[in-house]
């Protein structure tokens, strides 16, 4: 039967309930949506999804609350929210009308899981602090959504429901933008492998643009490239190599002598005609060619 309604709570509203309704919305964009607490909206029927209201979780009767005792676990025994819920029900079919690859949707889903939904339902169920999630609690997703709540002496009697559907679109550029970048990161992974061989024992590794590679050269155990060049508009440019995402260390840094130069006094220093630009702390580097890249390239290589 066509689903005709999405039947979540009135009143203050929570990132999980508005994140599970970006799902939903896009899953069954001709159903309304309903914030209500009565209860003819919350028995349920085929053409119903009601989430995060009605005291049980019953997937095959489109049910997925989590605030009845016990609430429904995960295999691992951390609690589900309705996000999480409505993530392990729909998430699939929300990737495929993503245009999600068929072929990667469960590793999509899996990694979204993890990095996105979960975070999400520990907050919810106060099986995570904020401190946690974020030391700095007001930048987590459900304290920014949190805060396009309406304000306390606001007396509209449709306060609650205006502010949860100005802030749907914005909780759904969130998601949308997560999964795009999950999408993305496959695509990169094939082609930084096949330039990671390509490279072969050269300490000089060669994208055909900027895209996602850390975790790739991490993988591949590739600790002797040192340095990564790649076409960016009209120029190019020499990256270092972090050691990790979690710190500004490199495997390298560009000379000192380069540092905080451009133009002609970069060609001068460098010794490279086209040498553009040199970040003062010496992890970027821009040339107007592939070949003066190459060469500040090997002489960055030359100085390690």
């Amino acid at each position: 039967m066509t689903i005709t309604h999405l039947v979540t709570h009135s009143g203050g509203f929570h990132a999980d309930e508005l994140l599970s309704s970006v799902v939903l919305t896009r899953l069954f964009p001709q159903a309304e949506l309903i914030r209500t607490r009565g209860r003819q909206w919350l028995e349920p029927a085929p053409s119903k999804v009601i989430y995060d209201v009605g005291g049980a979780f019953d997937a095959e009767a489109q049910i997925f609350d989590h605030h009845q005792r016990p609430g429904p676990l995960r295999d691992d025994d951390l609690p589900y929210s309705s996000f999480g819920l409505i993530w392990a029900h729909y998430g699939r079919a929300y990737l495929a009308a993503m245009d999600v690859p068929a072929n990667e949707i469960d590793d999509i889903h899996a990694k979204f899981d993890s990095k996105f939904v979960l975070p999400i339902d520990l907050l919810d169920n106060g099986a995570m602090e904020p401190s946690v999630a974020g030391p700095l609690s007001i930048l987590t997703l459900p304290s920014l959504l949190g805060s396009l709540k309406p304000v306390f002496d606001e007396v509209s009697p449709t306060a609650d429901d205006d502010a949860f559907f100005k802030a749907l679109p914005i909780a759904q550029s969130f998601v949308e933008a997560q999964i795009r970048n999950l999408a993305a990161k496959k695509r990169a992974q094939g082609i930084v492998v096949e330039a990671i061989a390509k490279a072969g024992t050269s300490p000089i590794l060669e994208l055909p643009m900027g895209m996602p590679y850390l975790s790739v050269l991490t993988k591949a155990e590739a600790d002797h490239i040192l340095f990564l060049i790649h076409p960016r508009g009209e120029d190019w440019t020499l990256n270092c190599i972090k050691l990790s995402n979690d710190t500004f260390d490199q495997r390298a840094d560009l000379p000192a002598a380069w540092a905080g130069l451009t133009d002609a006094a970069l060609e001068e220093a460098s010794g490279v005609e086209g040498a553009k630009f040199c970040h003062n702390a010496r992890f970027i580097a821009v040339a107007s060619s592939r070949e003066a890249i190459l060469k500040m390239a090997e002489i960055a290589v030359q100085n390690v």
